[in-house]
Formats: structure tokens, sequence, C-alpha cells
């Protein structure tokens, strides 16, 4: 108690260079809080993108496989094993793909389904083409008679050329019900044939004109503007029916011969378990035609940038702590000289050198608890906007993201046709491949929390510490006598 005593009156004594001391470990406490502050921002940013770019592995042609067996020379056996290895593409049926998303390294899992019909829609061709069916780009040919490509989405997460933008809704919307019979057409298809949201459209199957499907439209959308369309009078999707992947199947169960394309995605866990699951996928039967592709790349990409903006404040925190533990070492070097002959007087009454130490040492501890505390409370109100400028580009970006998808699927004010709010569980709650609003921070606790409290305090007391220590060395080493001899 003595000592604690002793401590608080000697700060009270020096208070100029106990000020100093204590401004000193107060702009510390600032940089580090806010430092830490950002730290936590650019985690929450990253977790975001990781969120947003999920890692996807889709099934694509394995060319180099392909083209290893052909030999130029050999016209007939070469190309009939070519022609079955690229018939074995399409060979991926929805059984294949739910067997393959039966995986402890997926997440969840969506696909699209294609094939070729007729209609009782009037076919749009280019005046300018060869009269062959407009198809749109990656899609395989499925029936070379057929009029019309029949495009199947599983759910909305599938609907990548909504999601990207490609596609856009302007009039009605895409539906949540991926059980019904509905549809949606190009627009210029359904000026062609006079067709409005509402009507119904016949879907014939393109090898058996007995089998018809009515199909409500409850979409007109809109192809971006393609530079490679070139001369063509309609753009490439023009005779492309968007529904669901249930009528496919429905059409496909009622004539087994029929041939779809398919193309399905994966959401995997992570990206560590690609190649275990590319692995686990040639196990379960995949053709060494195809192969597993992921957006891994893209992944990496998004978060290089902010991963850079972490590395640089946990950079600057360093450079800080060092700075300032320095700065620290030699004004406590400087103040020991100028008490050198306190510590001889307090050594000669017949204080120990542990109890000169320990005085010294509480005072220090005071002053930087006392300027640490008002520091983290400086720190966490500055911390918060500085947070909030770090965000507030991905905050709009994310913003500006949702509003355009909504758009694209026909519900940018979130209501339907008849003006009601779209129901809670459709499209107003739906994260599209993990595009969400990064929310803002709104309050001190949520860029500065109890744990960045904590980590302030242990790297003040640290810094401390290690900036005394010589202190404590010399007053060991420090004789009474001697130091009031050279007083004298």
């Amino acid at each position: 108690m003595y000592i604690l005593k002793n401590a608080l009156t000697s700060i009270n004594r020096n208070k100029g260079r106990n000020i100093l001391i204590g401004s000193i470990i107060l702009v510390i406490a600032c940089a580090v809080s806010v430092t830490l502050a950002i730290n936590n921002s650019s985690s929450s940013l990253i977790k975001s993108y990781e969120d947003k770019y999920e890692v996807e592995a889709t099934i694509g042609v394995n060319r180099e496989n392909m083209m290893k067996d052909f030999n130029p020379e050999d016209r007939g056996g070469s190309k009939e094993d070519m022609r079955e290895k690229f018939n074995s593409i399409n060979s991926i049926s929805v059984d294949d793909i739910k067997n393959y998303a039966d995986s402890k390294y997926v997440k969840s899992y969506y696909y699209t389904l294609s094939l070729g019909v007729n209609s009782n829609l009037t076919k749009a061709e280019n005046s300018l083409s060869d009269g062959k069916m407009d198809r749109p780009k990656g899609d395989f040919n499925n029936n070379d008679s057929s009029d019309f490509t029949l495009k199947g989405y599983s759910s909305i997460d599938s609907m990548n050329d909504f999601i990207e933008g490609s596609y856009t809704i302007t009039d009605g919307e895409v539906s949540t019900d991926f059980e019904g019979n509905n549809c949606i057409i190009n627009n210029e298809l359904a000026t062609l044939n006079n067709i409005k949201v509402g009507d119904t459209i016949t879907i014939i199957d393109g090898s058996n004109e007995d089998n018809t499907y009515e199909l409500t439209v409850t979409g007109i959308y809109k192809e971006k503007e393609d530079s490679d369309n070139g001369l063509k009078m309609f753009s490439n999707s023009v005779n492309t029916i968007i529904t669901n992947t249930n009528v496919v199947n429905n059409i496909k169960n009622n004539n087994s011969d029929l041939n779809i394309s398919s193309a399905p995605t994966f959401i995997l866990t992570s990206s560590d378990v690609v190649e275990s699951f590319e692995k686990e996928l040639t196990e379960k039967g995949l053709s060494d035609s195809l192969k597993l592709e992921t957006n891994l790349d893209q992944v990496q990409n998004a978060t290089s940038t902010i991963s850079n903006v972490r590395t640089f404040a946990i950079t600057f925190l360093i450079i800080t702590l060092v700075i300032g533990t320095i700065i620290l070492f030699v004004i406590n070097m400087i103040n020991l000289r100028e008490r050198k002959y306190e510590i001889g007087v307090l050594r000669t009454i017949g204080m120990k050198k542990s109890k000169v130490c320990l005085q010294f040492l509480c005072e220090l501890m005071i002053v930087s608890f006392v300027s640490l505390i008002i520091g983290a409370g400086i720190g966490a109100i500055i911390s918060v906007p500085v947070s909030n400028s770090l965000l507030a580009n991905e905050i709009s970006s994310a913003k500006n993201e949702m509003n355009e998808i909504g758009k694209n699927f026909g519900r940018g004010n979130g209501l339907d046709n008849s003006g009601n709010k779209v129901p809670r569980g459709g499209f107003n709650n739906k994260s599209f491949k993990g595009v969400t609003n990064i929310q803002a921070f709104d309050s001190i606790d949520a860029a500065v929390d109890f744990k960045v409290l904590v980590e302030l305090l242990g790297i003040g007391l640290l810094i401390t510490l290690i900036s005394c220590s010589s202190s404590m060395i010399s007053i060991q080493k420090f004789s009474p006598l001697t130091i009031l001899k050279e007083r004298s």
C-alpha cells in the first residue's frame, strides 16, 4: 500500500513528465484501436467476398483428352470415337447430377436442362442467316429439326443470365414457382407473335407432334446487346423459351428418345476440397472426356485487394508499436537519470531494490492504464467513421448489385404485378450467389468490441513493460553511496 501511495504522490509531483508519457501512450492507443477496427472491418469484407464468390464447380469438356487419341489419317475409327466421346457430354442425367451432388464436399447445387422443341409460335429467322436455328451460345444442338430451345432452370440460383445481367425482364417477372407450367420468352419473339404476359403458348415435342404442353407466359425478357451479333436481325436468344427443369423433365419422361443437355453447378464447402471432389467424381463414373472447372481464380482475385488493406493495417500497427516503444524507452531512460538522486535516497533509508523497481513500475502502469482507457474511448469513436468509410463503397456496391439483380428478374421495386409486396421467403430475402447487403457499423461496440479492448490493453501494458525493462535493470545496478557521492 505504501508503494502505491508513494507512486501516486510521485505522479502528482512530476506532472509534466507523466503528461508527456501519457500523451504518447494515448496516441498509441488511438492508433492501435483504429487499426484493430480496420482489421475487423477488413475481416468482415473478406468474409462477405468469400460468401459472394462461393467456390463453384462446373463440368466442362476435356478437349485435351478428346483429342489425344485422334488420328487424322484414320478417317473412320478416330472420327467415330470422337463422335462417341462428344455424345457422352450430353449423357449427364439429372440422376447423375444428384449423385455427384451427394457429397460431403458439396454445400448446394443447381442445374439447367436444354431441349429442342417446336411450338405454335412463329420462329424468328434472321434474313441474313443460312436458315439454321438461332441458339444461345454454349448450348449443345439437341435436335436440328426443332425450331426453339426450351431451357429449364432448377432454381433462381441457377439463372446466371439474369443474375449477371445478360437477360433483363422488361415485362412481368420470373416466377418463383419452379414446379408450375410457366415460362418467359424473348421480347423479339413476343413482338413477332403478339404475345403478352399472361398468354398461353403451346410447346410441341420435336420428334412426336402428339405430345403438346401448355405454358403460361409470366415474363418477357430482353437480351443485352452483343457485339458478336453482327448483321443478325434478332438476338442470339430470340428463339429460347425459358422455363423450369420440371417442365423439361416432364417432356423427357413422355419421350425417352429425346436428347437433353445439362449444365450442373456445384457449390463446394471450401477451396481446399476441389481435388478431393474431382477424385470423387471420377470414382462415381464421370467420363474422362469431361473435367471439373472452378472459379478459384475469381475468388482469390476478389479478396486480394481487401487483404492488402488488412496487411497494410497490421504493418502500420507494428510500426506504431515499435516507434512508440522506442520513444517510451528513451523517455524512461531520461526519467531515470533525472530521478537518480531520489533512488539513492530511497535505497539509503533502507528500501529494497525490488520495491524501488515496483514503485517505478506502478507509476508507469497507472499512467499507462489511464491513458489507454482514454485512448481506447477516443479510438473507438474515431474507428466507427473510419471503418464505415472503408465499408462505404462495398455497402453501396452491394445495394446497387441487389437492385440490378432485382430489376433483371422483374422485381426491382419488390412488388409483384398487382402491386403487392413479394412474400417473405421469396425473392426479397434471396441471396444471389452470396450477394447481400453489407451493413454499416452503427455503434462503437460494432467496430471496437470487448475483444479489441482486451487486445488494446494487453498491447499497451506490454509495450510499457518492454520500454521500462531497461530502467528496472539499471536500478538494480545502482549503488546508493555512489549516487549520493556524485550528488555532493
